[in-house]
């Protein structure tokens, strides 16, 4: 009979059974990120448990138990993240992004210049502005290079703060670049998915500044943004990083080389010509120059380079050459008599 008995069909043990301390901590960290403005879904609660040093339970278990306390509103489904065609550069600072947000003040909306390493995601700067604007895109920017080194390229919108040049003209941001080497891109006109990755981290900081108590200046907002930056690039796990913090990514890959300045273009000489006075002495850059009288009213030609300014006469004949003067110089003589003895030794001659 004994041998007739039907077994259970029970298993032995629960895999996705967790303990009610495992259970009540799980909630709690929930309950702290969305507290402090970052992220709490069952993946960012796990990765916050690992970071703790607890055994954290599947997202999915972490998901079941957050629904069964009553946490979790129903959402449609989402498009899988793999459907998603990433791109993503090789080395840290082979393109960075720069784009602004707009932030509410007390009394008037700022702008918070983000910008991130495309390969690390690492946020690179995060600075507040009166506006978006080429001046403080230049000072943002300027930042970044000196805290992480010149990148190769930076990605940017078409607007006329970071990138004009589907307008017809360079900004002053474009222009620093270029000086530097770097090189300066663009997304399509109305397609915002090229700075998807800009897009993600404005949501984040988005989110994070709900959660801080309101601000009236750009001092106070930047000392929030000081407090988010650290955060999100040493604590938080990114999911586009497989469990990597930015920092992590950042430092796991050596850097791109950074890109040679163009030369400098050889300054060309600078030709015109004068008519000089009765005198003999001819203005050239506010300094007024003696050529001697036997050059009265006559046309010279001159040539002016880096190192010197020629003076010539309307035979091509070199009369005298100069250094420069000192900006403030306002004559230069020829170390010649004056007046009648300056006729008297020219009869001489």
């Amino acid at each position: 009979m004994e041998a007739l008995t039907k077994e259970s069909t029970r298993p032995r043990s629960t895999p996705t059974m967790v303990s009610e301390p495992v259970r009540s901590t799980a909630i709690e960290i929930r309950a702290r990120l969305k507290k402090n403005g970052w992220d709490y879904g069952p993946k960012s609660v796990a990765a916050k448990m690992r970071r703790m040093g607890i055994k954290a339970p599947a997202p999915a278990t972490l998901h079941r138990i957050f629904t069964q306390a009553g946490l979790v509103t129903p959402q449609p489904r989402k498009r899988p993240r793999s459907s998603y065609r990433r791109f993503v550069h090789p080395n840290p600072n082979s393109c960075w992004q720069i784009d602004a947000t707009g932030w509410q003040l007390q009394d008037r909306t700022a702008v918070i210049f983000e910008i991130i390493d495309d390969h690390s995601r690492l946020e690179l700067v995060s600075m507040s502005a009166r506006s978006k604007n080429s001046e403080d895109a230049v000072r943002a920017v300027s930042l970044a290079i000196e805290r992480y080194g010149v990148p190769q390229k930076v990605l940017s919108d078409n607007g006329t703060a970071l990138n004009p040049s589907r307008r017809g003209w360079e900004g002053a941001l474009v222009k620093m670049l270029k000086a530097l080497g770097v090189k300066p891109i663009t997304g399509k006109p109305s397609s915002p998915t090229t700075q998807g990755k800009n897009e993600r981290i404005h949501s984040t900081l988005q989110r994070f500044l709900t959660q801080q108590p309101p601000v009236a200046t750009l001092n106070q907002l930047q000392d929030q943004l000081d407090l988010f930056r650290p955060y999100y690039n040493t604590e938080r796990e990114h999911q586009a990083l497989n469990g990597k913090t930015p920092q992590e990514a950042w430092d796991a890959m050596p850097k791109a080389s950074p890109p040679q300045p163009p030369p400098v273009p050889e300054a060309q000489p600078e030709e015109t010509t004068r008519r000089a006075c009765p005198k003999g002495s001819v203005k050239v850059r506010s300094t007024m120059v003696m050529l001697g009288h036997h050059h009265a009213r006559q046309t010279i030609t001159i040539i002016i380079t880096p190192a010197a300014i020629m003076f010539f006469d309307a035979a091509g004949t070199e009369i005298r050459s100069i250094t420069p003067p000192e900006p403030g110089t306002t004559y230069i003589g020829n170390n010649q008599p004056r007046g009648f003895m300056a006729n008297q030794q020219s009869t001489k001659s």
